[in-house]
């Protein structure tokens, strides 16, 4: 095995280190205050091409990987920027350029991964809804076949970057889950360009990452082409998955390089933080835990590599995008994917959320203030335990489909 980074991934780690200084933690703290978009950012990841690291060149891309992608991340995250990092990437890369490039048509190539590339295109997916939850398969958003379009309704929640988007990846039910031969069937993506008159949005009030909306968002009788369907129809959850399992992995990254972060503030006060005669770095009280959080984090960060790579290496989709059958066969065949994104992100979160904790308890109760950033990384890292899957949800699926025990939920 080498466990070297390739030349490529080196290069644009130092690219990305040297970008994410230019946006140190008081730029996001007050991003984050005045609840404003970081434009100046968005930008500078346009033209340094790490909105387009993986689309392909012929669109205006580097053709690279999720390895490439992810590393890009963790650099983003770990020098100033902390989750906002991956949070930007993830809304408009992730969920949109990246199932786009792997199963999206000529034309839908053609016609959005150039703008998706140099950011001029901002992206989001809706896929979550107010009634179903982390309980995907019951999504109610029905698109209605009507001559060569789709009618669809229903409600969003949670959908972060919508306010932005010129470009929406929507997650619809084509069946609805009572006539669907099995729970996974039924599902289709839909390509949708905003602003739409018919999609509607509502900013919630949030605690955390104020440098993005997340909002609620109604569908009322939206009309797309057929042409703008992603995918297969009613195979949509196969191509889906190349997208949740990615957020995990991309997610993971965040979090450790947040808390690598975190904890090098930490240790640089700590040395110079006296309260009686020695140092307080010196206290094994605060030595230890934050030791173990780092070397969990470099656990997790293998974990997600070889994630990564996996993804890159062997899961490929046929060369028939829209041969539904052909989908659901190659998720199947490359389950290993999902059991390494779970993984990673189950550990790295954890991880991270110690390693963000102790380096607050570092501070004292400096770290309590406004004026302390690791308040703030304190409040986003605790979303990871919520999404892009609840902690307890990659634990049962790490249980049923890594361990072979019951599964717990139907």
């Amino acid at each position: 095995m080498d466990f070297n980074l390739s030349q490529e991934m080196e290069l644009l780690g130092k690219v990305a280190k040297e970008l994410a200084e230019r946006f140190p933690p008081d730029y996001w703290r007050r991003k984050d205050r005045d609840h404003e978009f970081a434009k100046e950012f968005w930008d500078a990841l346009g033209e340094a091409g790490f909105t387009g690291v993986i689309i392909p060149e012929e669109y205006g891309g580097s053709g690279m990987g999720l390895s490439e992608l992810v590393h890009s991340i963790y650099n983003l995250c770990r020098y100033g920027p902390g989750l906002a990092g991956v949070w930007y990437l993830m809304l408009s890369e992730i969920f949109v350029a990246l199932p786009i490039t792997r199963y999206g048509t000529v034309e839908q190539k053609e016609l959005f991964l150039p703008k998706l590339a140099t950011g001029e295109y901002e992206g989001c997916m809706a896929l979550t809804e107010p009634e179903a939850g982390t309980n995907t398969m019951r999504i109610r958003t029905l698109a209605v076949k009507e001559g060569d379009e789709y009618v669809i309704n229903g409600d969003k929640i949670f959908i972060s970057g919508v306010d932005r988007a010129k470009l929406m990846v929507l997650v619809v039910r084509t069946t609805p889950f009572e006539k669907a031969e099995r729970k996974t069937h039924g599902f289709t993506l839909f390509l949708v360009e905003l602003p739409n008159k018919s999609v509607s949005y509502r900013p919630i009030d949030k605690h955390g990452i104020n440098y993005s909306n997340t909002c609620e968002v109604s569908i009322r009788d939206l009309r797309v082409s057929e042409d703008n369907v992603l995918g297969p129809v009613d195979y949509g959850w196969y191509v889906l998955l190349d997208i949740l399992n990615p957020e995990r992995i991309g997610f993971a990254f965040g979090a450790i390089g947040t808390a690598e972060l975190a904890i090098s503030r930490a240790v640089e006060y700590s040395k110079g933080r006296r309260v009686f005669r020695d140092p307080i770095g010196s206290y094994q009280a605060l030595q230890h835990p934050l030791a173990e959080a780092y070397a969990y984090l470099n656990g997790a960060k293998l974990l997600g590599y070889k994630a990564a790579w996996l993804y890159d290496v062997m899961h490929k989709p046929p060369k028939n995008v829209k041969d539904g059958k052909a989908i659901e066969k190659k998720a199947f065949e490359y389950k290993e994917v999902g059991d390494y994104a779970n993984m990673a992100k189950a550990v790295a979160v954890e991880s991270s959320i110690k390693a963000i904790y102790w380096a607050m308890q570092v501070f004292g109760g400096y770290g309590y203030t406004l004026d302390m950033d690791v308040e703030r990384w304190w409040r986003e890292i605790n979303l990871l335990r919520l999404a892009p899957v609840t902690q307890q949800m990659a634990l049962n699926y790490i249980a049923s489909n890594i361990l072979g025990m019951p599964k717990s939920y139907r």
